[in-house]
């Protein structure tokens, strides 16, 4: 359903979604195929500056023709919402402005540690692994939603609430 102020928040039943690993340095991209059967990372980006940031979203959205935004919500283990939370919802608040898309949220706890093991297992320095993290734990996030959107009781957690 459309808001007053006329941002998304429709949330489409099919076509490529994109997973976001929200940091406030770096934020690692991940994307599903338009049959979202599979994820894959795409790139980790650094922040650089509100405009440059809002182009490059932008850009990202339309050449990848991306139909929502997954954002990692991170929560604490007890199922707390953190400082990070509310960090994550304003960012998500953002990007859906600045791309018009609509964002849902995923539980995130755990995903980065994931990514930190699958990576140690690799041959890559620690730098590498550094570069690669945020990507992989945006894959994470997406592959989480995507095969929990799957069961008839899954309730996502909507950019609205």
């Amino acid at each position: 359903m459309g808001n007053p102020d006329g941002r998304n928040f429709d949330w489409p039943d099919s076509g490529r979604l994109a997973g976001v690993d929200y940091g406030t340095v770096r934020i690692g991209i991940a994307l599903c195929d338009p049959s979202r059967t599979w994820t894959s990372p795409l790139e980790t980006y650094t922040r650089r500056n509100p405009a440059l940031d809002e182009k490059y979203f932008e850009r990202i959205a339309k050449e990848n023709q991306i139909l929502g935004w997954v954002v990692g919500l991170p929560i604490h283990c007890d199922g707390r919402e953190s400082q990070k939370s509310g960090e994550a919802r304003e960012f998500a608040l953002w990007l859906n402005h600045i791309t018009d898309l609509p964002v849902r949220f995923v539980d995130e706890r755990y995903t980065t540690a994931l990514a930190n093991r699958m990576l140690r297992d690799s041959d890559m320095t620690y730098k590498q692994r550094k570069k690669q993290v945020d990507k992989i734990a945006a894959h994470f996030i997406l592959e989480t939603y995507l095969e929990s959107a799957k069961q008839p009781s899954f309730q996502p957690l909507p950019l609205e609430d």
